[in-house]
């Protein structure tokens, strides 16, 4: 894997005449790999939005280098610069009357000069762009028509099309359901491998990233990066020291946030596999604390999961129940 983009004593923020707004100065020393895909996470005003302007050359730094292909960014006409990365900004775009094949072919305006003329060479890596996305069926619908997905997939294609080595993305599924956040996820990892492509996008989804990045950046302010595999940083307890809050915590074992409960009950859960695990999950959610048998006291509740059924055991009585719904009803009502 080559190294696509790399940072030297990064300061980023903002400077406005005399005044200075310092977002973070810890000397940011990064690097952006081809054929990986890293996500960026941090809390809300952590400078990720403004980390990724400032990589693309959108924002001058406050200090420091960002370099790309070799190339320091703050040295390379735009016009250069528009051949080493592409971005895709956070945000609805004000476009009418413009089909899909032309937003695509708006990634070719660093090759085809003032007049914007597209040759059969860029025709075909535009078609080959669509292609890859999964939108060529689209290509003479109205931009503005498209779902918040749609439009997504459009503005990859555009990069793709664009045929830079990096790609920069700023809350890519910050306006999608939980399908389309995957969706285009899947969509950003092939690009990443298949074209060999060094993709960052920022993002709020720890879970998602988590499981398809191949490296993370953590940010928060005042407070150096930290970067490494997903894996390794869980491990290390990073990614909970980041975003832990009180009463929220990020459990290694699971990969995913538990939130402090004050219990209303106990209950003695016995069996395996899926049915088991969400019947323990319903009854976190309800405010009952599983106790393993041996712990469990005569008076305890106590459920029995046995090939997908429950048997629930409360005050001498043993009944029968096919659902977790019918399971809660009468724990919650000797309550």
């Amino acid at each position: 894997m080559q190294r696509l983009l790399n940072t030297g004593n990064l300061s980023i923020g903002y400077q406005s005449g005399k005044n200075r707004e310092v977002i973070l100065h810890q000397d940011i020393n990064l690097e952006l790999r081809s054929s990986e895909i890293t996500c960026l996470l941090g809390p809300n005003g952590s400078g990720k939005s403004t980390l990724v302007r400032t990589l693309c050359g959108l924002q001058k730094s406050l200090g420091g280098f960002v370099e790309i292909n070799g190339k320091l960014v703050e040295k390379t006409p735009p016009g250069d610069l528009s051949r080493l990365v592409s971005i895709v900004l956070t945000g609805e775009l004000e476009l009418s009357n413009i089909n899909v094949f032309s937003m695509v072919a708006y990634g070719r305006s660093p090759y085809t000069g003032y007049f914007g003329k597209l040759n059969d060479n860029d025709v075909k890596i535009v078609e080959r762009a669509m292609q890859s996305t999964g939108i060529e069926h689209l290509r003479r619908q109205k931009f503005e028509t498209l779902s918040d997905g749609e439009k997504q997939k459009v503005m990859i294609a555009k990069s793709l099309a664009q045929e830079t080595p990096l790609i920069l993305l700023d809350e890519p599924t910050a306006f999608l359901d939980f399908p389309g956040k995957v969706e285009i996820m899947q969509l950003l990892r092939n690009t990443a491998r298949e074209h060999q492509k060094a993709i960052l996008l920022s993002t709020h989804d720890i879970n998602l990233a988590i499981q398809f990045a191949d490296r993370l950046w953590l940010m928060a302010r005042e407070r150096p990066i930290v970067t490494g595999m997903p894996e390794d940083l869980v491990l290390k307890g990073e990614i909970g020291s980041f975003f832990d809050k009180r009463k929220i915590r990020f459990e290694a074992e699971t990969g995913t946030f538990i939130f402090e409960t004050v219990f209303r009950g106990k209950v003695c859960l016995e069996g395996a596999g899926t049915t088991y695990d969400w019947m323990a999950k319903a009854l976190k959610r309800k405010g009952f604390e599983i106790i393993e048998p041996k712990n469990s006291q005569t008076d305890t509740p106590k459920i029995n999961v046995v090939k997908g059924k429950f048997e629930l055991i409360v005050q001498g009585k043993i009944l029968q129940f096919n659902t977790i719904e019918e399971v809660l009803q009468p724990l919650e009502t000797n309550q």
